[in-house]
């Protein structure tokens, strides 16, 4: 197993932010990481989600309006790498969001993805997402 974990504070409140985080149709013109989303913010919804060229299917296990999205998604076949991917937001008493993007991946591929890098290609594109989320946020 092996986890990612960033975060960053967006100058915005948490339901702007997540209006632009479920913009999907928008990803393309400002989102480094996810070029390309088909898919409702709703429990049990199938994706189309094309990051870093490559498109997968996961499925939302959880939508919680301005709070949390998170959904899981496999390569291949179960237990080979699957990913469990989230968005957290909270909203800070200053009225700002507090936004933690993260992932947990499982299964027999784990290490070797480590070693051809693609975990730490994985962190850089959340990082570049969470920048431009940001950008977005307050500049909307």
């Amino acid at each position: 197993m092996k986890e990612l974990h960033t975060e960053i504070e967006i100058n915005a409140p948490a339901q702007k932010v997540w209006q632009v985080l479920t913009d999907f149709e928008s990803f393309p013109q400002w989102n480094p990481f996810i070029t390309k989303a088909v898919w409702k913010a709703e429990k049990g919804a199938r994706l189309s989600v094309t990051l870093q060229g490559m498109t997968i299917g996961p499925t939302v296990l959880k939508a919680d309006a301005g709070k949390e999205l998170r959904w899981r998604g496999q390569v291949g076949m179960p237990g080979i790498f699957d990913g469990e991917h989230h968005f957290i937001l909270s909203e800070t008493a200053a009225g700002k969001t507090k936004f933690v993007h993260g992932e947990r991946f499982t299964g027999v591929l784990v290490p070797v993805m480590g070693l051809f890098g693609v975990l730490k290609k994985a962190e850089a594109g959340f990082l570049e997402m969470n920048e431009a989320l940001k950008a977005r946020a307050e500049g909307a």
